[in-house]
Parts: structure tokens; sequence; C-alpha cells
């Protein structure tokens, strides 16, 4: 018997029906939530990575939950004509763009005297001139033409980020470029906002060492008093990408339990026990632990 095709847990099953959604970073984590939300809503879905091992089995995986075909496609976002060809295959195979994901980034935990010149212009490269490298193809290739929807992906900057500076100063940049291109391509109808995520139980936490301990103790940070999920990002993404989002442009919406908001001026007592932290795996993921 086959699977029926996953819907979506919020909106209706057709809403992006007809559109083409780009998302980088597409195959694990946030980027892989948001991936199956739009092409639960009816978008065809595009997309890429660096990695061939993490983008293949990705593509098939969401191939197989949402009944028809996910492209996967290999891409540096650092690197101009790597991007270019991005695009352009996209557009040949699938005729537009209609929503841009820029999820595509990384970094790693560091105090800032022991960022190298080398570890700091790979952060900046990834997260902010990747995301303005497959922004200005993307408007050139389509959406100066004929609009859309681009929607950054930042994390938590307003306060800094200790032991993140590099990445605080890209996606900060991010942020600005957001703004800044919301005024610009307005009169395109082109629409441009980031979303900034708090502490979410995805995969990119077990990039850190004692990853899961961390993220346990995290809880007790956010007012919530838990982490937030990748669907909970990725249904922003489909709301900006709606039709409910046409008003919304050069904004950055935090998606993080009030954490962004909270200092320790105004104690807030932990649950006892606090939750336990489970970080899912996509089922590419576990066929290939298995």
């Amino acid at each position: 018997m086959s699977t029926p095709p996953r819907s979506s847990a919020v909106f209706r099953d057709d809403l992006l029906r007809g559109q083409v959604a780009l998302v980088t970073g597409g195959g694990t984590g946030i980027g892989a939530a948001i991936a199956r939300e739009l092409g639960s809503l009816g978008a065809t879905v595009v997309i890429a990575s660096r990695k061939a091992a993490n983008i293949e089995p990705a593509a098939a995986g969401l191939t197989r939950e949402l009944g028809r075909p996910v492209t996967g496609l290999v891409a540096d976002i650092r690197d101009r004509d790597s991007v270019s060809a991005l695009v352009a295959t996209t557009l040949e195979r699938h005729g537009r763009i209609d929503i841009l994901v820029n999820n595509g980034g990384g970094q790693f935990l560091a105090p800032a005297e022991t960022i190298t010149p080398k570890g700091w212009d790979a952060v900046l490269a990834t997260n902010l001139t990747g995301t303005w490298n497959l922004t200005r193809a993307v408007a050139d290739g389509w959406m100066l033409a004929h609009g859309g929807r681009v929607v950054n992906i930042t994390m938590l900057t307003a306060r800094g980020f200790a032991g993140m500076t590099h990445s605080v100063a890209a996606r900060a940049g991010v942020e600005a470029m957001t703004r800044n291109l919301a005024v610009e391509w307005a009169s395109r109808n082109i629409l441009v906002n980031a979303i900034a995520p708090g502490y979410i139980a995805s995969s990119g936490l077990k990039r850190y060492p004692s990853g899961l301990i961390w993220a346990r103790q995290l809880q007790s940070a956010v007012p919530m008093k838990r982490l937030g999920t990748a669907e909970e990002v990725a249904w922003l993404v489909a709301f900006l990408a709606s039709p409910g989002g046409g008003y919304i442009t050069g904004q950055t919406l935090s998606v993080c339990g009030g954490r962004s908001l909270w200092g320790d001026h105004w104690p807030l007592p932990d649950p006892t026990p606090l939750p336990e932290v489970v970080v899912p795996a996509e089922p590419w993921e576990e066929e290939e632990g298995g």
C-alpha cells in the first residue's frame, strides 16, 4: 500500500501550487523542514547543498514523502559560477523561481580571540556573501522581471551571541541587506524578509561538542522553557511565501520562544524536570545509520 502524500499541519495543501521554491541547505535540519513544508503546500521544490552526500538522499526521501519529485542539486553558494549554474539549471528544468529561501550557512563555536583569518573569511563568505550571491543571481535570472519572495534564515543577533562573533556579524549583515533590498525591490514586487530562529532542536546541534547537553541547558534561557522545532520555522517561511505575507517586507521575525526579549532580571523558574531534548532525524539519515 502506498503512503499518502504528506500534508501540512497548518496550511491548505494547494496554497503554493504552481510556484517553484529553491531552498539552500535543504538536505538537513531546518532546511529539510522548510522544503517539506513548501512541497506539502504544492510548490515544486529544489533543494541545494554543497555536499552531494546531504542532498541526494534528502531529495529522494522528500520525493517519497511528498509523492512527487523534489530536485536535489549540488552548489557552493560561496562560488559565483556554482551559483549561476544552480539558478540556470533550476530555470531550465522548472521555468521559474518564485520563492528563494537562503538557509545555507554554517559556523563554529569559538571565542573571538581564537578565530583565525581563514575561519573568519569562511564564515563571512558562507553566510553573508553566499546569501548575496544567490539572491542576486535569482533576482537577475527571474525575480526582477517577475517578482517573488526571498526569505533569509539568520540567527538571534540583537543581543549578540558569545562564541559566535563571526556568525553574528555575518547574519546581522544579511538582516541589513534584507532591509535595503526590501525597499529597492518593492517596485519589482519582490518581498524580502528574514527569520531569526532561536534555539531549535535540529540536526545542527549535533555539529557542536556535547551539543545535546548544551541544548538541554539552553532551555533555561528561553521563557517558554523548551527548544523550538524546525517545523515552527518552516511554518513562518510558508506564511511569508503565501498570500498572507503579501504586505510584509524588510522584516526580521524571531522564532525564539521569547529568548530575544528576556534577561535575567525577571526570574522564570525552570520546570522540574526540564523537557528532554529530542533532535529528530530525517528518514534518509536513519537509513544511513542503520
